[in-house]
Parts: C-alpha cells; structure tokens; sequence
C-alpha cells in the first residue's frame, strides 16, 4: 500500500548530510506491506537523473534496481552484478552502510548516486517504520 512520509526541517538536514546537497521536497512516497518498504528515488549521476528503487526488509537491503538510467555513461550500474553488493546492507553510525561497495570504473558518478539513494532509503524507512 502507498504512504507518504512527511519531512521536517530536521529531517531534511539529515537528507541533506546523506545526499551531499540539499533536499526540497516536503514529503517522500513509499510503499509498505508488514516489514517491507519500497522506496523509489531520484538522483542526479553526472548530469541527469537516475531513478532508482530500494526494497527494505527488516531495516536491510533487499533488492536494489535502477528503474531509469538517464546518462551518457556509467549504466553498469544497472546490472546485478553491481547491484547486489547492496543486498543486506544496513545502516551504521553517521548513516553509512555496513558494507564497503565496490566502484566501477567510468562510472563512479553512478556508483555514488545508487550508493547514497541507498543510505537515504535505509534511513526514511527506519524513520518510517519507527
């Protein structure tokens, strides 16, 4: 089922820390059954957007796939060899993953972008669920 998860100036801080610049929209939609979470996000690669989904289970990583890849290049991070580095990665102190995910050469501004989407959907769904 759809929900939206309103932000608070606070909130948008914290997004801000996690995503490297500053975050404007007042509410996030997801989606939930139980334990699960479904986030489907935006963010700029080099110069276009990424549009980007994180399934949550149990406040880890279930599936990471990129929904809309925008760029010239780096669109390796659209096949699983890169995203499942993802899979069971949590959150730790400063709203890092528990897990060092690897690069990819010629794509390091997507590589960024799936990995703080990542972070950011870690962190709305442990807002959202409490």
């Amino acid at each position: 089922k759809a929900s939206t998860l309103w932000l608070t100036s606070e909130d948008k801080m914290v997004i801000a820390d996690i995503m490297s610049h500053s975050f404007n929209l007042l509410r996030v939609r997801y989606w939930q059954n139980k334990d699960e979470t479904v986030w489907v996000l935006n963010e700029i690669g080099k110069e276009k957007p990424i549009t980007i989904a994180v399934h949550i289970k149990a406040h880890q990583v279930q599936q990471v796939k990129v929904l809309a890849f925008r760029e010239s290049r780096g669109d390796e991070v659209r096949h699983s060899f890169f995203t499942d580095q993802f899979i069971s990665a949590k959150l730790i102190e400063n709203n890092n993953l528990d897990q060092h995910i690897d690069g990819i050469t010629g794509a390091t501004m997507s590589v960024r972008a799936l990995t703080k989407v990542t972070r950011l959907a870690l962190w709305l769904n442990k807002k959202a669920q409490g």
